[in-house]
């Protein structure tokens, strides 16, 4: 890791990738919301984001596959809710 980085960049680095999770998640978080307020061509986007986001959380592929089907924000916001009971 040591890459020329300096001790504290190292310390910025190393919380980032312990912190991935909780960072995902907030984000997933933060795409509900987009999702409720897009249309078209950016909710596509959206959802494509979200994908993303919950392959990262270890959300399985047919729950992920699921919610892109129903493209229902209210069901996203729930599994959000759910996972940050969890942590």
């Amino acid at each position: 890791m040591n890459k020329g980085y300096s001790k504290h960049q190292q310390r910025v680095i190393k919380n980032y990738y312990n912190n991935q999770g909780a960072i995902s998640l907030q984000r997933l978080g933060e795409l509900v919301t987009d999702l409720y307020l897009a249309e078209g061509k950016s909710r596509e986007t959206k959802w494509k984001q979200a994908a993303a986001a919950m392959e990262k959380l270890g959300v399985k592929k047919q729950q992920i596959n699921h919610l892109l089907g129903q493209d229902n924000p209210a069901l996203l916001a729930k599994m959000v809710e759910d996972l940050m009971a969890k942590e």
